[in-house]
């Protein structure tokens, strides 16, 4: 196996990038622009799962990265549980809402997949 030398070469991180760099253009339309809470809510929550792998990555020390890739995938799950509430509000639509759901799914897949490697270490 390939020893990862920095967070950026983690597949669920560069993942949970391109996750946050979707929402972060939905929430650029209009609508969503003008719900500040929601906007900055959805933005946190999307930024957190990539800062969390970073931030674990970085401790050096497998039961930490373990703990904050379960933040990480917390956080995908508050983006999950916001985008329907950006949808029921009409900020999204319904293939914005599942593209960014698909992204978010691959995310936690990562990340689970790295805390059971973890945790059998």
């Amino acid at each position: 196996m390939t020893t990862i030398k920095n967070f950026e070469d983690l597949n669920a991180w560069q993942k949970a990038r391109e996750l946050a760099g979707y929402v972060y253009s939905l929430t650029r339309k209009e609508k969503f622009s003008r719900d500040f809470r929601l906007h900055n809510q959805i933005q946190e929550a999307a930024g957190s799962v990539t800062h969390n792998i970073a931030e674990g990555f970085e401790s050096g020390y497998d039961p930490e990265f373990a703990r904050f890739l379960k933040m990480a995938r917390r956080s995908a799950g508050e983006v999950q549980s916001e985008l329907y509430l950006a949808l029921d509000v009409d900020y999204i639509t319904q293939e914005e809402l599942k593209r960014a759901y698909e992204l978010s799914i691959d995310a936690k897949k990562l990340i689970n997949g790295m805390i059971s490697y973890l945790n059998k270490k």
